[in-house]
């Protein structure tokens, strides 16, 4: 893979962005796999594939282009009227989950620590504002720093219920609803649709940043991994106690609590820093497809950027999260298909150079 120091500070950045509220809490793992039993790992493969693989590519695609924003790379894959079309979609929905992530750390304050939701949107709302007021190399560090940590705490919480969990392995498809090959695959695909078009427009600006194509590339690709690894120990350590983690709305928080309280408090802590991640990677991607970054109009934008997230936050984490995020993983999953329709296109070009 050729990784270096800066390769893996991308892939932890990447990893950083696409985790969300919803992966670290568990929600969405537990929607999208845990009830298909076993056969959801042939999704976690195929949701791992679509984000390290087709990831490596746009990152190299952003490195070639020195892009700043997705624009350039939509129009490399796309003619002119359909790139507008899915640059418009893109950037309504990642502004969009900006906002769900906004009302989704309301929500975990409000449960963890007992703060007024509203101080907790704020709160996020604020950081996110102070830290778009930095260089893109300190985002991207920023993005990556809290990887280690959420690494840390699912391997533990999963190697905990590897040993004390309730439902052994060969146990898990009689108790979970729905154990199906097809719906295995089919969630897998979808979520990897999902999870890629969160990270698409800020892997292409760190590709853009990168030194090098193959570094920008092994990066995202050491991302895919990560993500890969953890999504599988969470959905295992969710099908251990599935009877006790079915009803709740952070499933991840109710199995750290169970071994321990203090680890229940630093997950907590983890998934702010996680949806502070997530939040920050979009914002920085919408705000630099209007404005040139760190520019006058880019300082006046953010302003009314937060702002407006902030405001629209009051609309709540769950009923955000229904509306966009089927949608979402629909529209990543069509750049997916152009990526490799390009990929294939351009291997065939080489080889018939070579002949």
């Amino acid at each position: 893979m050729g990784l270096n120091k800066e390769a893996i500070k991308i892939g932890f950045a990447y990893v950083g962005i696409v985790v969300g509220a919803g992966f670290s809490t568990g929600q969405e793992v537990k929607q999208f796999f845990t009830p298909f039993g076993l056969w959801s790992y042939i999704g976690v493969l195929l949701a791992g594939l679509i984000l390290g693989f087709i990831g490596r590519q746009v990152a190299k695609i952003g490195t070639a282009f020195d892009a700043q924003n997705h624009e350039s790379t939509l129009n490399y894959l796309f003619n002119d009227l359909f790139s507008k079309i899915v640059d418009y979609l893109l950037i309504f929905f990642l502004f969009g989950i900006s906002v769900t992530m906004i009302a989704g750390a309301g929500s975990t304050f409000k449960e963890s620590f007992g703060l007024p939701t509203w101080l907790g949107a704020l709160i996020m709302a604020v950081a996110i504002y102070l830290t778009l007021l930095m260089d893109f190399d300190k985002i991207v560090r920023a993005l990556g720093l809290v990887t280690p940590f959420l690494i840390i705490f699912v391997v533990i919480i999963a190697v905990y219920y590897l040993f004390n969990g309730t439902i052994p392995l060969n146990k898990v498809n009689q108790t979970v609803p729905q154990p199906n090959i097809f719906l295995g695959i089919l969630k897998g695909i979808n979520y990897g649709g999902l999870a890629f078009a969160v990270g698409f427009s800020t892997i292409v600006a760190i590709g853009g940043d990168a030194s090098k194509r193959r570094v920008a590339g092994a990066g995202a690709a050491f991302g895919g991994i990560i993500y890969t690894v953890l999504l599988a120990l969470i959905n295992f350590a969710l099908q251990t106690e599935y009877p006790k983690v079915k009803d709740a709305s952070i499933p991840m928080l109710t199995l750290a609590n169970h071994i321990q309280p203090w680890i229940g408090i630093a997950l907590s802590i983890i998934m702010l820093a996680v949806m502070y991640n997530t939040i920050l990677g979009l914002m920085y991607s919408f705000a630099a497809r209007f404005t040139e970054p760190y520019s006058k109009k880019y300082h006046i934008f953010i302003v009314i950027m937060v702002a407006v997230g902030f405001i629209l936050s009051f609309v709540g984490f769950k009923g955000l999260i229904n509306f966009l995020y089927p949608v979402m993983g629909v529209i990543g999953l069509i750049v997916v298909v152009a990526v490799l329709i390009k990929y294939y296109l351009r291997k065939n070009d080489n080889k018939k150079h070579i002949a």
